[in-house]
């Protein structure tokens, strides 16, 4: 573990004195998940909320030209956004924290660095990982993750709605399906 925050801080340094980095041509899931197995084997295997038995995952899409993915280790799932192709992101410090909205509502990154992709923004939404969830459901989990990331949200109205068939065929013109105040 201390020879990963030598890295890191090693891995900072670097690129801090970098003024921005470009983005990826190809989808940097495999590359994501290199890291994150060398990350895996070299420093969080002895740990006591390691996962063994969970993969390692990662699925990135394209949305508004950056990549937007569901990373799954053995201890954590987290939403990651990379640059994409063509993009030129500006260095920010590690830990700065930006609030991105997406189409399932707002979430808030965190700056992080891996050493191979560089600077990227993560959101952790488990961590560690549920020592119950089975490798079948870490991998539904990953892709679920990502369709709801990009999923609109649904509301419901402000009094609900009347699912009753008789006031569905008995409204009169005018009166609003959904209206329950009668």
């Amino acid at each position: 573990m201390a020879q990963f925050i030598v890295n890191e801080a090693v891995n900072e340094a670097a690129q801090e004195l970098a003024q921005e980095f470009a983005g990826f041509a190809t989808n940097p899931a495999p590359l994501l998940v290199a890291q994150y197995e060398r990350i895996a084997r070299e420093e969080m295997q002895a740990l006591p909320f390691y996962h063994a038995t969970m993969p390692i995952v990662a699925e990135c899409v394209l949305f508004e030209g950056q990549w937007l993915g569901c990373v799954l280790t053995p201890w954590m799932l987290s939403v990651v956004v990379l640059p994409g192709p063509d993009q030129l992101w500006p260095a920010r410090s590690s830990s700065e924290r930006l609030a991105l909205q997406l189409p399932c509502g707002n979430l808030t990154f965190m700056v992080g660095a891996l050493p191979e992709t560089g600077q990227l923004l993560a959101c952790s939404l488990m961590s560690p990982i549920d020592p119950h969830l089975g490798a079948d459901e870490g991998r539904a989990l990953v892709s679920s993750t990502l369709k709801m990331l990009l999923s609109l949200p649904v509301q419901q109205g402000v009094g609900g709605v009347n699912m009753s068939r008789r006031r569905l065929f008995s409204g009169r013109r005018g009166d609003p399906v959904g209206d329950t105040q009668r």
